[in-house]
C-alpha cells in the first residue's frame, strides 16, 4: 500500500543547502485542528512550528505543547548531537549535518548517518487525537554499545505567542516513573504525558532560552522563545539487541483524558507495525475513494499529494459535532468564505459527501440575521465574526455544487431550505453591516466585507464599500439557485419572486458595471463613483453557473484578466498598470497587508479563471490541454515541492520569480485548482449536473 502514496524525498544535495532546506516545510494534521510541523532539517523557524500543536477546543484554541524532540547518540565515548536549533548567534547544535535524507510520505521521516550508525526518525500524528508518536529505528549498528538520549523541549503557549521564562507566573510540575513523565501545566490547566517503550526516563529540569524563529523575525513578529526541558529519555542499545522503539506524547485538558488517550495509544503500539499500518490504510483509502469517484483519472504524484492535502483541512468542530474546514496552516481558523469556496474541491470531487453535508450544516447552525460567519476566533468561547457579505452567498453556490454531485434534494429541502429562504429575505429587507437590496435589484453593503478585507491601523487597504462586482454575481447566482429549488419543490410563487428579482438585478448590472473603455467590468460602484481598478473579482461574473453577461462580454473579460492578471501560479489581485500595485509580498505586517490584495497572486483564483476560460472556449479539447499545460501544470509540478511540501501555499508574489508566501498550506489553494482540473480540464462532470439544471437553459449553465 505504501507504494501507492506520493513520493517526496530530499537527499544530502538539498539538505546541505541550508537556506533552501530551511524553506522546505511540512505539516501533518490530526483532524482536530492540531498538527505537527517543522522544516526538513527539524529546525523550527516559526512560532507555529512544533511536533505537538494541540487543539484544546477543536478546531481552535491551539497551543504549542511539545516544540520538538532533540536527540544525541553516545558511541564509544563520542557524542553525536542530532538536534539543531537556531539562536541569535547561530545554529547549535548542528545535527542537521548528519542528515542523509528526508522523506515526506507516508510520514515525515529523517534519516541521520554518523558513519558509525544510521538512525531513522519518523513522526506520526494519530488521527482524531491530540498526540504525537515518534518512531526510531537503528540500522547498521556498530559492535560496541551505543546510547540514544532524547530530550523533549516542552512548551505551553498559544501558537500566536512566545514564552519568556522570566515573565512566567507558573511552572511545570513533574511526576516521573521508569519510562514516563507526567507534566501538569497551569496555563491553560492541562496534562502532558511523555513516555518511551524502552530505556528509562531521567528527570532533569532546565530551560533552553532564546530560540530564534527566522521567518517570524523577517516579518517583524515576536521571534524569541524559551522551552523547558524536563529531563531525558535514555536508551542503551546493545549489539544485536532491539533496534526499534518509540516515544509517545499526549496532552489533554484533564488528567483522566490525557491518561485514557495515552493508555489507548500505548496499547495499540504493542504492535507498532499495525499502529502505523492503520494510519497508512487511512491515507490510502483517501486515494482509493478518489479513484472510485474518477476511475479513468491517472493518479500522478502531484495529484496524489493534492488528494491527501484535501484531508488536512477537514476537521471536527466540537461545539456542533460536525465537520468544518481549517482555512490554512498554520494560523487560520475555520472561515465561512474559505470553507464554502473550498467545499467542492475538498469534499465533492473527492467523494466525501457526508463531510460536505456536515460542513453545510455547520455554517447553517451559525447563520444569524441572514449572515454566515466570516471566521471563528481561535480563542475558545468567543462569538464568531459576522463581518462578511460574500460568505453567505457562497453558501448557495456550495449547495448547488453539492446537488450536482449527489442529486440529494431531500437533504436540501429538509435541512437547508428554510434557512436559505430566510437568508434571501434578510438581504431583501436589510441586515447587519448595511447589507440590503437596493432599488436597482443589486446588493449594497458596508466596507471591508468582501474577501479583499485587509486593514492597516483600522484603515481599509482596498475600500470596496457600495456594490462590489463579485457580490452582484454571487447574488444573481443565489437568486437563480433559489428559483431552481423553488421550482423543484413546487413553490411556483416563490420561483416567480426570485426570478423577478434576478431579472431586475441582471438588467441593472449590465447597465451599470460594463466598462466600455476597458471592455470589462468595474470593480466597485458606490453611488455615482465607479472604481475601474483592474482586479480579478469580475471573473466570477463568468465562472459561476448563472451569469448575467452575454457570450461576447464573458469572452472579453476572460481575455482582459488573462492578459493583465495572470502570474504563473495564480491571478494577481491588481494589474501592474495600477498605481497601487505591489508585486512583492514581504516585510512587516503593514507592508504585507498592503500587498495582500494589491498585486499579490492567489492560486485559488486559478479555479474560477480556468472555469471561465474553458466556458468561453466551449470546453474544446485543445483548449483544455492548453489550460492544463499553461495554467495548472506549473503550480502542480513546481510548487508542491516548495514551501509546504505536498500542498500549496496561500499566495505568491505578483512579480518574478513568483515566490510563495503566507500560509504554507491553504484550503482553497488546494481545493479550487483540484476542482477545476477534474471538472473542467479532464471534463469529469458531476453525475447529477444535467438533472439538477434541467429546468434552465444551457446559456445560463456551464
Amino acid at each position: 500500500m505504501e507504494n501507492t502514496l506520493p513520493k517526496i524525498r530530499f537527499g544530502s544535495e538539498v539538505l546541505s543547502d541550508l537556506e533552501r532546506a530551511m524553506s522546505l516545510e511540512w505539516v501533518m494534521t490530526n483532524g482536530l485542528g492540531g498538527y505537527a510541523s517543522s522544516n526538513v532539517l527539524g529546525i523550527n523557524t516559526r512560532k507555529y512550528h512544533g511536533i505537538l500543536v494541540a487543539s484544546f477546543n477543536p478546531p481552535v484554541d491551539r497551543r504549542v505543547v511539545l516544540s520538538k524532540l532533540d536527540e544525541q547518540l553516545l558511541i564509544d565515548g563520542e557524542v553525536y548531537p542530532l538536534g539543531a536549533n537556531e539562536f541569535s548567534h547561530g545554529i547549535y547544535p548542528q545535527g542537521y549535518k548528519y542528515l542523509e535524507s528526508f522523506l515526506r510520505f507516508p510520514f515525515p521521516t529523517f534519516t541521520y548517518n554518523t558513519d558509525k550508525v544510521r538512525l531513522r526518525k519518523t513522526i506520526l500524528v494519530p488521527h482524531q487525537k491530540n498526540a504525537t508518536v515518534v518512531f526510531y529505528k537503528i540500522s547498521s549498528p556498530p559492535k560496541e554499545r551505543i546510547t540514544l538520549q532524547i530530550y523533549p523541549l516542552v512548551n505551553s503557549r498559544h501558537f500566536h505567542a512566545v514564552i519568556d521564562k522570566n515573565k512566567l507566573g507558573w511552572s511545570f510540575v513533574q511526576r516521573t516513573s521508569a519510562q514516563k513523565t507526567t507534566l501538569q501545566i497551569a496555563d491553560p490547566q492541562s496534562t502532558l504525558i511523555l513516555s518511551s517503550c524502552s530505556g528509562q526516563y531521567i528527570e532533569g529540569g532546565k530551560w533552553v532560552e532564546g530560540m530564534f524563529f527566522k521567518i517570524d523575525s523577517s516579518q517583524g513578529n515576536s521571534c524569541f522563545d524559551d522551552c523547558y526541558v524536563p529531563g531525558r529519555f535514555e536508551i542503551d542499545l546493545k549489539p544485536s539487541g532491539k533496534t526499534e522503539f518509540h516515544v509517545v506524547a499526549v496532552v489533554g485538558k484533564k488528567v483522566d483524558n490525557a491518561k485514557n488517550v495515552h493508555f489507548s495509544i500505548c496499547r495499540e503500539l504493542k504492535d507498532s507495525n499495525s499502529f502505523r499500518q492503520k494510519e497508512l490504510n487511512r491515507l490510502t483509502s483517501l486515494l482509493t475513494k478518489f479513484h472510485d469517484q474518477h476511475p479513468n483519472v491517472v493518479q500522478e504524484n502531484w495529484l496524489k499529494c493534492l488528494i491527501l492535502a484535501t484531508d488536512s483541512f477537514i476537521v471536527n468542530r466540537s461545539t456542533t459535532n460536525t465537520k468544518t474546514v481549517i482555512a490554512g496552516y498554520h494560523w487560520f481558523e475555520d472561515w465561512g468564505r474559505d470553507s464554502l469556496i473550498s467545499l467542492p474541491g475538498l469534499t465533492l470531487v473527492t467523494g466525501r459527501f457526508t463531510d460536505a453535508r456536515e460542513i453545510l450544516l455547520t455554517f447553517k447552525h451559525y447563520c444569524s440575521n441572514g449572515i454566515i460567519p466570516n471566521r471563528f476566533p481561535d480563542k475558545a468561547g468567543k462569538r464568531p465574526d459576522y463581518n462578511t457579505v460574500d460568505a453567505t452567498l457562497w453558501h448557495f453556490n456550495a449547495v448547488l455544487q453539492y446537488l450536482k454531485y449527489t442529486g440529494d434534494f431531500n437533504f436540501v429541502k429538509q435541512k437547508l431550505w428554510t434557512t436559505l429562504q430566510s437568508v434571501i429575505d434578510y438581504h431583501i429587507q436589510g441586515t447587519i453591516n448595511n447589507i440590503h437590496l437596493d432599488d436597482d435589484g443589486l446588493i449594497m453593503h458596508g466596507p471591508q466585507l468582501t474577501w479583499m478585507d485587509a486593514m492597516i491601523d483600522n484603515n481599509p487597504v482596498t475600500p470596496r464599500e457600495g456594490k462590489a462586482v463579485e457580490i452582484q454575481a454571487l447574488w444573481y447566482n443565489a437568486l437563480k439557485i433559489m428559483e431552481l429549488l423553488a421550482t423543484r419543490f413546487r413553490h411556483n410563487d416563490l420561483a416567480e419572486k426570485y426570478r423577478g428579482i434576478a431579472e431586475k438585478a441582471k438588467k441593472s448590472f449590465v447597465e451599470k458595471f460594463w466598462n466600455t473603455q476597458k471592455k470589462c467590468l468595474f470593480d466597485v460602484i458606490n453611488s455615482e463613483v465607479k472604481d475601474a481598478s483592474l482586479r480579478p473579482n469580475q471573473i466570477f461574473a463568468v465562472s459561476l453557473d448563472f451569469s448575467m453577461l452575454d457570450e461576447a462580454e464573458q469572452t472579453a473579460i476572460v481575455s482582459v484578466v488573462q492578459e493583465k492578471l495572470w502570474a504563473t501560479y495564480g491571478l494577481k489581485t491588481l494589474s501592474a498598470d495600477e498605481p497601487k500595485y505591489r508585486g512583492k509580498y514581504f516585510g512587516n505586517w503593514a507592508e504585507r497587508n498592503y500587498a495582500y490584495h494589491n498585486g499579490t497572486a492567489w492560486p485559488w483564483l486559478i479555479g474560477p479563471f480556468v472555469t471561465a476560460f474553458l466556458k468561453v472556449k466551449n470546453s474544446d479539447a485543445n483548449y483544455r490541454r492548453f489550460a492544463f499545460e499553461n495554467f495548472l501544470q506549473p503550480l502542480f509540478k513546481e510548487q508542491m515541492l516548495c514551501a509546504g511540501l505536498g500542498t500549496l501555499s496561500e499566495v505568491f508574489d505578483g512579480d518574478l520569480p513568483y515566490l510563495p508566501g503566507g500560509c504554507i498550506s491553504q484550503a482553497w489553494s488546494v481545493a479550487e485548482p483540484l476542482r477545476v482540473y477534474v471538472e473542467d480540464v479532464l471534463f469529469e462532470r458531476p453525475s447529477f449536473e444535467r438533472d439538477v439544471l434541467e429546468n434552465f437553459s444551457s446559456k445560463e449553465t456551464k
